[in-house]
């Protein structure tokens, strides 16, 4: 059995036929859409390019012969009798179960109920806003990480204006550090986005629908649209009492187990054990295909994949795609090497070793440096 709706729960079961496994699957989701794509949401579905992002068509899950009960979320885990309790009641049984359940999108506790307040990570939430952003002149997207980032993109897009909150010093300095969250902040403002760093929001204000966003420094910005971007936590709340170890995620081994036999998790909901014994969670798009490969040989008895992963993700904001390869973090040196206004490549260095590189339109010159990244190549010999 899956528990999960997304690219995690379809990657492990289109694995899992692969690896010419003939026995029963099961996928439930507490949605009810066929598991689709999350990327595309805060662009392409937004912008309304595309409406439909499911990653196979019903067929498929006939063709190979997938259960799918959607609509219908898990509810409780009793890994002593392997069963799953579903919100309607059912209790199904499994042999081995998989979760991939992903993340909650964070909410601000104190926020009044007001129309017009929005977090995105569902489809339906996806079109909601689209909806909503097609009616209103003035936004203001609360966090600047990649989620908030792309929402502000585009909304610019669609003609909205937008104010860019972020309590950082720069977008997305927790993860890529100040010195490119720079770059991504002039980026923004040259597509005429407000970007206020260094504030945070006080509170919200509306009658019936939000008006008014106040900011810590006093400034009242009026808005008929805010989105909350301030990342999300993993959907572990089900698994309480179940003796699945949680914390920040599933807790699992480097091949996915958890800590209950037969229970296996993957996706931005698992944090595995890597080469050096560190545990993390990864929350990019790519990881999951690579993980699928590891859990279902692993779950079956097999032999997996051998070889070193490099991470890799992206983001599009306007016509610039950022992307990233490696494991950078914002307290690494990080060597600006090439810098032309919209386009920019910078290399992220460790310990003297190249450890990420990260690259805005620049998808050539970023790809050539994975070899040097799964290598530890000395920062040195790249700069040289």
């Amino acid at each position: 059995m899956i528990v999960g709706g997304g690219l995690a729960a379809a990657r492990t079961a289109e694995q899992l036929r692969r690896s010419e496994y003939t026995g029963r699957i099961t996928i439930v989701s507490d949605e009810v859409h066929l598991p689709y794509d999350r990327p595309p949401l805060s662009k392409e579905v937004l912008r309304k390019e595309v409406d439909d992002v499911a990653l196979k068509p019903r067929e498929w899950y006939d063709e190979k012969d997938i259960t799918l009960r959607l609509g219908t979320a898990a509810t409780g885990l009793d890994t002593a009798a392997q069963t799953v309790t579903l919100d309607d009641g059912t209790v199904l049984g499994y042999d081995e179960l998989v979760i991939a359940t992903g993340l909650v999108p964070r909410r601000i506790p104190n926020f009044p109920h007001l129309d017009g307040i929005r977090v995105l990570r569902s489809f339906d939430e996806s079109l909601a806003l689209r909806e909503h952003a097609t009616a209103c002149r003035r936004a203001v997207v609360i966090g600047a990480g990649f989620i908030g980032c792309e929402v502000a993109a585009s909304l610019r897009s669609l003609g909205v204006e937008v104010v860019l909150v972020e309590p950082q010093p720069t977008p997305l300095a927790a993860v890529l550090g100040e010195r490119i969250g720079e770059l991504v902040a002039r980026l923004h403002r040259d597509e005429g986005v407000d970007v206020r760093l260094g504030i945070a929001v006080a509170e919200v204000r509306g009658q019936g629908h939000v008006d008014t966003v106040v900011l810590s420094d006093g400034a009242e910005l009026a808005a008929d649209l805010v989105v909350i971007g301030i990342g999300s936590h993993p959907a572990t709340g089900w698994l309480a009492g179940s003796g699945v170890e949680v914390d920040d995620g599933i807790v699992c081994d480097e091949a996915g187990r958890t800590s209950a036999p037969h229970v296996w998790a993957l996706g931005d909901v698992a944090s595995w054990r890597d080469a050096t014994g560190h545990q993390a969670r990864v929350e990019h798009w790519s990881n999951v295909a690579d993980q699928a490969r590891v859990v279902v040989p692993a779950m079956l008895g097999q032999d997996a994949p051998a070889g070193a992963v490099v991470p890799y993700f992206w983001s599009d904001q306007y016509d610039v795609k950022i992307q990233c390869l490696g494991e950078p973090e914002a307290t690494d040196v990080v060597h600006l090497v090439e810098d032309d206004g919209r386009k920019f490549l910078a290399y992220y260095e460790r310990d003297g070793v190249l450890v990420g590189v990260v690259g805005a339109g620049m998808p050539g010159k970023v790809m050539k440096v994975r070899a040097k990244i799964a290598a530890a190549t000395p920062i040195s010999e790249v700069l040289g």
